[in-house]
C-alpha cells in the first residue's frame, strides 16, 4: 500500500476487449443534463435550457452575457459539457428588475433555446443530479462476447472512477505546474479553476491506479473514508465488518480518494500513508493546491453506472446508454471496454 510510483500499472482490473472510434460526429455523443432543481417561474434569474452542438459551456455562457448586456459573472451553469457533442443543459442569467432579451433573435449556429423560466437563485457549479449519455462507438473490433460480459459486470459491480481527459484538457496540468512554480498566472478566473481541477485530478487518479493494482478500488479498507452512494455523505471506516462488506458489495457505499487541498486527506493508517506518499511524489501540485486555499474533499473510487444498456446495431457499431452522477465520465465507461480513437 505504500507504492507512490504509478507512472505504470493497470488502469483497470481486466483486459480491454475492443478497439473503437468515438465522436466520429457530434451526434455520436449526446448528453442530457439531469437538473437538481427545476425553475419555479419567478425571481431575478432567468433559467434557460439550451441544446448546443460545437460549443463548450463557457462559450455559451459568454454569449448569454453579451446578449443580456451583463457581466460574465451574472451567468451560471451546473457543469461543463463537451464541445464535440450534442448536449442539453441549463444556464441562469441574473436580470433583476429587467425584461429578458429575445434570446432566439440571433443565436450562434449550434445553439438552440429549448425552454426558459425565472427562478430565485443562480445556477451554481455542481448543482445537478447527473447526466444521461448516449454514445455510439464505430468501427468496433474485438471480442464482442467478452465486451458483453464486461458490461454486465460493470452494471453489477461498477468500475474505477477515473477523471477523464476532459478534466485535463490540452495542457491544464502543465499550466497548473507553471502557475504553482511562479512562471505564469491564470489569465481568467475560469482558467484558474480548470488548472486547480487538473492538479487535483492528477493526484486522485494516481491513488486510484494504485488501488486498482492492489485490488482495493472496490472494497473498503480500515482507515478509509467511505461515501454513501448517490450523495455527498462521507464517514470514516475504523473496521470493515460483515455489514460494511455487504453494503459495499451491493454498491451502497464506496471507498473514496483525495481531492487534494488544505486540511489533509482525513484518512488514517495505511490508507493515509498511501495518499500522503502519492501527494508528496507530486509535491509541486499538492503544495500549489494548498497555497491556493483549495479545501480538501473526497471522490468515490468507484463509479456506479445507472440505467446502463447497450445494443449492437451492426457488425461494427455499438450504442451505449448510461446515467451517471455529477463529475462522472461516459468516456470512462466506453474506455473501460474499448481502446478509443477519434476526436476527444
Amino acid at each position: 500500500m505504500m507504492r507512490a510510483d504509478v507512472t505504470e500499472g493497470p488502469l483497470y482490473p481486466w483486459t480491454i476487449p475492443l478497439r473503437a472510434r468515438i465522436r466520429s460526429a457530434p451526434e455520436d455523443f449526446r448528453v442530457d443534463e439531469i437538473p437538481a432543481t427545476e425553475p419555479q417561474g419567478e425571481g431575478e434569474h432567468v433559467w434557460l435550457q439550451i441544446r448546443k452542438t460545437g460549443h463548450n459551456s463557457e462559450t455559451v455562457a459568454e454569449w448569454l452575457a453579451r446578449a443580456a448586456g451583463v457581466p460574465r459573472s451574472a451567468v451560471g451553469y451546473a457543469g461543463r459539457k463537451d464541445r464535440h457533442a450534442v448536449t442539453t443543459q441549463w444556464f441562469s442569467v441574473q436580470l433583476p428588475g429587467r425584461a429578458e432579451p429575445d434570446w432566439s433573435a440571433d443565436p450562434p449556429t449550434g445553439i438552440e433555446i429549448l425552454a426558459g423560466r425565472r427562478h430565485s437563485r443562480k445556477l451554481k457549479t455542481g448543482h445537478l443530479a447527473g447526466n444521461r449519455f448516449r454514445l455510439r462507438l464505430r468501427e468496433v473490433h474485438g471480442d464482442r462476447a467478452a465486451a458483453d460480459t464486461l458490461l454486465e459486470r460493470m452494471r453489477q459491480r461498477g468500475l474505477p472512477d477515473y477523471f477523464g481527459e476532459q478534466r485535463f484538457g490540452y495542457s491544464n496540468l502543465e499550466r497548473a505546474r507553471a502557475w504553482f512554480a511562479g512562471r505564469s498566472r491564470p489569465p481568467k478566473r475560469n482558467q484558474r479553476s480548470l488548472y486547480l481541477s487538473a492538479a487535483r485530478a492528477e493526484i486522485f487518479n494516481a491513488v486510484l491506479r494504485v488501488r486498482v493494482e492492489d485490488g482495493s478500488w472496490d472494497r473498503l479498507l480500515p482507515g478509509d473514508l467511505a461515501n454513501l452512494d448517490g450523495c455527498g455523505s462521507i464517514f470514516p471506516v475504523e473496521t470493515v465488518d460483515a455489514v460494511l462488506r455487504e453494503r459495499c458489495d451491493r454498491l451502497d457505499v464506496h471507498p473514496t480518494g483525495p481531492l487534494w487541498g488544505q486540511g489533509g486527506p482525513g484518512t488514517t493508517g495505511a490508507v493515509r500513508e498511501l495518499e500522503v506518499a502519492i501527494a508528496e511524489a507530486r509535491a509541486e501540485l499538492a503544495r500549489g493546491l494548498e497555497r491556493a486555499e483549495t479545501s480538501h474533499a473526497r471522490r468515490p473510487l468507484r463509479m456506479r453506472p445507472r440505467q446502463l444498456s447497450w445494443r449492437w446495431e451492426s457488425d461494427d457499431d455499438l450504442l451505449l446508454e448510461v446515467e451517471l452522477g455529477p463529475g462522472e465520465y461516459a468516456t470512462g465507461v466506453a474506455g473501460a471496454i474499448a481502446v478509443l480513437s477519434g476526436d476527444s
